[in-house]
C-alpha cells in the first residue's frame, strides 16, 4: 500500500475535469469553489480544460487523460481534486501515467463518476486514494454543510487527526436540489438517522465507491479484485427502483456477497422509487437474502451534503451496533 504525502497548509491543490465540464458549466459556483479553498490556505491550480466544453464533456480522452497526466507530473502539485463527476472518467484509464503516480504519490480525490479512476489507480498502483468531495460538486456548496464536508476531508489528509479515528455522523443533512447558478443560500437540512440491516462488527480493506459507476470497470484490470472480508462501500445517485435492483443484482450474481467481510451503503440522493414504497436499503435486502456480515445504510458518504470523505484501500473497522466507521491507519504520510 502506497501513501501520499500529508497535505499542508500552502499546499497546492489541482483541478480536473475528466468527465462533465462543470467549470465551464457552473462558473459561479467554481469560483465560489476556488474562493473557498484559497480562504483554506491553499493554493489553486487550474487543469488545462478548466471552463472548457465539448458537448457532453469537458474534453476529448486524449485531451482528458493528458490534463490528469499533467497534474499527476507537475511536481507543485500536492493533491489532485475532480470538479465533479460525469458518465465518461473511464475512458482514461488506459492512458494514465500511472509510473509516475507510483515515483511521486498524491491525494487522489473525488466522488461519483470518478470511482473508476480512484479503483483503477488503487488496483494499478497501491496507492490510497479518497471517495471525498469534488471541487464544484461539494466545496462550492453555502456553508455551514460546506465547512462540515471540509473539516471531514481536512481529519483524513492534513496528519492533524489521531489514529484510529472515528467517523462523525453529520446531524443533519440534504439532497434538495437547487439550480447552481441561481443558488443563493444554504440548502434545507433534515435530521440525520443510519440504519442497521444487519448488527456486527468486522474489519477489512475499504473498497468501493458509486455502483452505478462500477458497473462500467467491472471485470477489467482497473477494477480491484474484492478480497475476502474487505468492507465494501456503495452509493448511487438520481436513479429509479429498477436501475438499483439491476446494480444490486449484479454483485449477487458476482458472488460479492459470498466474499465481504461488512457493506456500506450511501444515501441515495433523489431517489425514485417508482410507486414501490422501497427505499434503496429494502431493495438490496430482498437482493442479497440472508447475509452473515454487517450492514450499514444511509452512511454520509455520498451525494448529499455534508459528505465525508472514504479512504480506499486503507483498513476500516464497521460496528453496525453502534452505527460507525472507524479509520484504522493513516491514509497519509504523516512524517515531515
Amino acid at each position: 500500500m502506497i501513501l501520499a504525502p500529508k497535505l499542508k497548509f500552502g499546499d497546492t491543490i489541482a483541478v480536473f475535469s475528466p468527465s462533465a465540464p462543470a467549470t465551464a458549466t457552473a462558473r459561479r459556483r467554481f469560483q465560489r469553489a476556488k474562493e473557498f479553498l484559497r480562504s483554506k490556505g491553499f493554493h489553486v491550480q487550474e487543469g488545462i480544460l478548466t471552463g472548457k466544453q465539448d458537448a457532453y464533456r469537458s474534453g476529448s480522452i486524449a485531451d482528458r487523460a493528458e490534463e490528469l497526466n499533467r497534474l499527476i507530473r507537475d511536481p507543485e502539485v500536492d493533491c489532485i481534486m475532480s470538479s465533479i463527476g460525469g458518465m465518461n472518467s473511464n475512458s482514461l484509464l488506459p492512458y494514465i501515467d500511472f509510473e509516475s503516480l507510483k515515483a511521486n504519490p498524491k491525494i487522489i480525490i473525488g466522488y461519483s463518476d470518478v470511482t473508476a479512476l480512484l479503483l483503477g489507480i488503487f488496483a494499478r498502483t497501491d496507492l490510497v486514494t479518497f471517495y471525498g468531495p469534488a471541487m464544484v460538486a461539494s466545496l462550492g456548496e453555502f456553508p455551514p454543510l460546506v465547512d462540515q464536508t471540509w473539516s471531514y476531508f481536512e481529519n483524513l489528509v492534513t496528519g492533524k487527526a489521531a489514529f484510529p479515528l472515528v467517523l462523525p455522523t453529520p446531524e443533519v443533512w440534504t439532497d434538495e436540489f437547487i439550480d447552481w447558478e441561481t443558488q443563493t443560500r444554504a440548502k434545507k437540512t433534515f435530521p440525520n438517522q443510519l440504519i442497521t440491516i444487519r448488527e456486527g462488527v468486522a474489519e477489512g480493506q475499504l473498497i468501493g465507491g458509486n455502483l452505478n459507476t462500477m458497473r462500467g470497470i467491472w471485470g477489467s484490470p482497473f477494477m480491484p479484485e474484492i478480497q475476502p472480508g474487505d468492507i465494501f462501500l456503495i452509493e448511487d445517485s438520481l436513479l429509479d427502483a429498477a436501475a438499483v435492483e439491476r446494480s444490486f443484482a449484479l454483485l449477487k450474481i458476482s458472488a460479492v456477497f459470498d466474499r465481504i467481510g461488512g457493506l456500506i451503503i450511501g444515501k441515495h440522493e433523489l431517489f425514485q422509487d417508482q410507486g414501490s414504497g422501497r427505499k434503496p436499503y429494502e431493495i438490496l435486502q430482498e437482493v442479497m437474502g440472508r447475509v452473515d456480515f454487517p450492514v450499514l445504510a444511509e452512511f454520509d458518504c455520498c451525494h448529499t451534503h455534508p459528505m465525508l470523505t472514504m479512504p480506499i484501500g486503507c483498513r476500516v473497522r464497521l460496528d453496525t451496533v453502534a452505527q460507525t466507521v472507524t479509520v484504522l491507519d493513516p491514509p497519509v504520510r504523516t512524517e515531515d
